[in-house]
């Protein structure tokens, strides 16, 4: 659905009444397309906190990213090297550029240190809100520098569009198949090449986008979706030159069935099969509940236990399950909702360590917030464009941004990205 305010607001006239008003003024995001691979503006410049001052205090070109290195600051003197550093330079990033901060994992002998570094948080999160002009702001808690390139090579492209505000660890990668992956040369246009990925609720809406981008990449892709949903899931497979898995994911053998059609293994595994049964709780009677605790929570833990004890998920394997910011936040008439996507953030930090030790496997979420779809444009007018303005980037998402956001996720190098749930909501001011 198309969002007539972000386009008038694109106007002179639109531009004027906006500013006059004090009304949100949105900017279209610059996103990925092969024709414009990378940010426009300037190359991105690089910054240390306590390093040498910019040359200028009003530079000249309009760097298309920031990259700050405040690793080093270990108490409140070295956060006026941050201030020093971003202060002359902010103004001139072009629109929809980036900032990157790169932190250090608090120290928990060293108060001071930790102190200083969880204070990195509060500057981002208040820098993304605002910048303005589609540009965003994220933090990078960095344990091996060298591991980070594949969450780097995200946040510094258009890719990242509506990813900002995030606190995003990146450690070691552990397993000895994501070591021997990392040092492999990935094509980085097909970086999913040789591959096999299996999106679950996959035919249409977010799920579709996610098999098409993981196409797009390289995957070799497997749309599952209801038997409801079989022939769009045929058609969308089909176009992808994957395949097409009519099955419904709440049954209780929904893993053993998925192992047995992919006798060679999984790579990359997404969940994003969900419903809604919205209702405030006073009114919302059992199968409701159950219902949506049923498919997007239980049918997740069932199914990857199953594929992690068939062994189904292959070395240097991904899980990507989709959370969301209801369950983060909280929204009124979504307590079984917001209860099962809680869930899933719940499942991501616990499983997350012992399947990478255990089996090699990454395990993170993608928390979507207000996402321009079927379901977002079924919802009342006044409540449509609060969540879409209610936000850093005062617009709604798409589900290719979404799906970027998997994509990186479920990258060959991305394997010290683990435990991580990653709000895809445009800063949404709802929540931390």
């Amino acid at each position: 659905m198309s969002d007539r305010y972000l386009s008038f607001t694109g106007t002179a006239p639109g531009r004027f009444l906006t500013r006059r008003l004090g009304l949100p003024q949105p900017a279209a995001l610059r996103r990925w397309s092969p024709e414009r691979p990378a940010l426009d503006g300037d190359e991105v410049l690089h910054l240390t906190a306590g390093g040498p001052a910019p040359l200028s205090d009003s530079p000249s070109g309009s760097p298309s990213a920031v990259v700050l290195d405040a690793t080093g600051v270990r108490d409140t003197d070295g956060l006026a090297g941050v201030h020093a550093a971003l202060h002359p330079v902010i103004r001139s990033i072009a629109p929809s550029g980036r900032v990157v901060v790169l932190g250090a994992p608090l120290d928990p002998t060293d108060h001071h240190q930790a102190a200083a570094q969880q204070a990195l948080e509060g500057f981002t999160r208040s820098l993304g809100k605002e910048i303005g002009r589609g540009r965003t702001v994220n933090l990078v808690r960095l344990t091996d520098r060298a591991a980070a390139e594949s969450t780097l090579s995200f946040l510094l492209s258009p890719k990242s569009a509506y990813v900002s505000g995030q606190v995003i660890e990146v450690g070691t990668a552990a397993s000895a198949a994501a070591a021997s992956a990392a040092a492999v040369t990935v094509d980085p246009d097909r970086p999913l090449a040789g591959r096999t990925a299996l999106v679950t609720g996959a035919a249409r809406g977010i799920g579709a986008a996610v098999a098409q981008t993981l196409a797009r990449d390289g995957a070799r892709v497997v749309v599952l979706d209801v038997p409801q949903a079989e022939e769009d899931a045929r058609r969308l497979a089909e176009r992808l030159d994957g395949i097409a898995l009519a099955l419904d994911i709440t049954a209780a053998d929904a893993g053993e069935r998925i192992a047995a059609e992919l006798p060679d293994g999984l790579d990359v595994l997404v969940h994003n099969a969900g419903i809604t049964r919205d209702r405030r709780l006073v009114n919302m009677p059992a199968d409701r509940w159950s219902s949506v605790l049923d498919v997007n929570l239980a049918s997740v833990l069932r199914t990857t236990d199953a594929l992690l004890a068939a062994k189904a998920l292959n070395d240097n394997g991904r899980i990507v399950a989709t959370a969301s910011i209801a369950g983060l936040a909280g929204n009124a008439g979504q307590t079984n909702y917001g209860a099962s996507k809680a869930g899933i953030a719940g499942l991501v930090r616990s499983l997350a360590p012992r399947a990478l030790a255990e089996h090699g496997v990454t395990v993170n979420a993608v928390a979507p917030g207000f996402i321009e779809t079927r379901m977002t444009a079924a919802v009342p007018l006044l409540i449509r464009e609060a969540g879409r303005r209610m936000n850093s980037l005062a617009q709604g998402g798409l589900p290719v941004d979404v799906a970027e956001t998997a994509a990186w996720l479920a990258h060959p190098a991305s394997g010290a990205v683990n435990g991580q749930v990653v709000r895809v909501c445009g800063q949404s001011l709802l929540g931390a």
